[in-house]
């Protein structure tokens, strides 16, 4: 946690501890009095004691549960009368209790996209693997299935077997490589716990594809600034899990702080995308969520402008089937 947000949090807690502590003694005051304080102030610390349990009730029993699904559209002059349907989720965090997963599986299956990755953090505790098995198991993707590990499948015991039966590819330093009719792209993957040693699948991008990057942290777009990657995907901050109006998240744990804290970042003609996630933090941290919803986001990449190819010429690419090549 850096400075800023150690300040921010300290200045969260002791705002609301004034409010209530006055609040109490208006309550202690009108116990013993029998009357009501009447001044400005206390109408406002009353307005605003009422509005923090009405937050906290919301942000434990209904924003963890509210998916908000984000359609984001990307032009490409990479990709030639084909789009691509990309389904990013992220941070499931899966507990004992079930929350998200099942709506999470309804709501992807019926996009239909052509690929689906998970950015990493797959369970708060070893007795939620089942559950978070399944719940990947239970997606469809037309072209496959990539996953990277995030810091919670790195810090505990490492489980070799995380995405065993899943459908799902782990990508640490890979490439994939894959065609959809006339398009060609790629997909990358770099575990946390990687620290750069091996980049050197990098080497084989083809700057002529439409490339994707997998980093559980945001902000690996300056850790590798000549790559020709045109989509970096993370998640990691949960979009801060608690945000405020008008400031955003409070804390990201990310040495990058609020600079990538959530959403879509245009880099040049690079793109960030910050996912944040569909569980919450674990161990001793609350399970609430307030003004940072769990989200699926979807990509739809598109070309930049239709070309319309000549049905009179001979096209030699198989348009029939898509395919995939591992490299």
């Amino acid at each position: 946690m850096s400075n800023r947000e150690f300040l921010s949090v300290c200045l969260f807690i002791i705002f609301w501890w004034l409010i209530y502590s006055l609040e109490v003694k208006y309550i202690i005051s009108w116990i013993k009095q029998k009357t009501f304080t009447k001044s400005k102030l206390a109408s406002i610390i009353h307005v605003l004691a009422i509005a923090g349990i009405v937050c906290l009730a919301h942000s434990y029993f209904i924003e963890p549960y509210w998916i908000d699904v984000r359609h984001v559209h990307i032009h490409s002059n990479k990709l030639i009368n084909t789009s691509l349907t990309i389904v990013q989720i992220s941070d499931l965090h899966c507990d004992k209790k079930i929350r998200n997963e099942n709506e999470l599986i309804q709501i992807i299956n019926a996009i239909k996209p052509d690929v689906i990755v998970f950015t990493g953090d797959a369970i708060n505790t070893h007795e939620a693997l089942p559950k978070f098995k399944k719940t990947l198991a239970s997606l469809q993707a037309n072209l496959g299935k990539f996953a990277v590990r995030g810091n919670f499948d790195v810090w505990h015991p490492k489980n070799p077997n995380l995405f065993k039966d899943t459908g799902f590819k782990e990508l640490d330093a890979e490439l994939v490589s894959l065609k959809k009719k006339d398009a060609r792209f790629s997909i990358m993957g770099i575990s946390v716990d990687n620290n750069f040693r091996n980049t050197s699948f990098l080497k084989r991008m083809n700057e002529n594809d439409y490339n994707i990057l997998l980093f559980h942290y945001p902000g690996i777009n300056e850790e590798l600034p000549d790559v020709p990657v045109d989509l970096f995907l993370s998640g990691h901050t949960h979009g801060g899990q608690i945000s405020l109006p008008f400031y955003g998240a409070l804390v990201t744990l990310s040495k990058y702080g609020k600079k990538y804290e959530s959403g879509r970042y245009n880099i040049g003609q690079r793109i960030l995308y910050v996912n944040r996630g569909i569980g919450m933090e674990g161990g001793f941290a609350p399970r609430i969520r307030f003004w940072a919803r769990p989200e699926i986001t979807v990509f739809h990449i598109e070309p930049k402008e239709e070309i319309q190819l000549n049905p009179n010429s001979k096209n030699t690419k198989n348009s029939s089937a898509d395919n995939l090549l591992l490299d």
